[in-house]
């Protein structure tokens, strides 16, 4: 796994075209705006009050998440430092590289958080515990 920090992570403004009367359209393109070519999507929804997600990084795969609706916050981890970021526009994706350990908490009402991965779900590619994650960051 390549090394990685938090600074290898961040926020794109994604292209919007907006009509006053009609709403907007935001737009997630392979070869485009994306830094990665989009092999999976899926999206976490009514996730109850309190309650976290994520709680994992990934060897190979790379993430970039939105808040569609609602808000929510991610806090990343390189194994030295943390950063937490407030989603709440549908026009901003947080791209997480390999080798970050990701949690997603503080879920409002209705919140919608979609998931553009860079591969298909494979379990090899997940390290689940946290101390196996520091593990990984100490062999690099």
């Amino acid at each position: 796994m390549k090394q990685t920090t938090l600074n290898d992570c961040r926020l794109i403004e994604l292209d919007t075209i907006g009509h006053q009367r009609r709403g907007n359209l935001t737009v997630c393109e392979n070869g485009y705006n994306m830094p990665f070519d989009v092999k999976r999507v899926y999206y976490l929804y009514d996730v109850p009050g309190g309650e976290s997600r994520g709680g994992h990084s990934h060897r190979e795969l790379h993430e970039m998440i939105v808040a569609v609706s609602g808000s929510f916050t991610v806090t990343l981890d390189d194994g030295k430092e943390k950063r937490s970021y407030m989603l709440n526009r549908s026009n901003k994706g947080l791209h997480i590289v390999p080798g970050i350990w990701r949690t997603l908490d503080d879920f409002s009402s209705g919140a919608v958080c979609l998931v553009l991965a860079s591969d298909k779900y494979i379990e090899a590619d997940y390290i689940r515990l946290y101390e196996d994650f520091l593990e990984s960051k100490s062999e690099n």
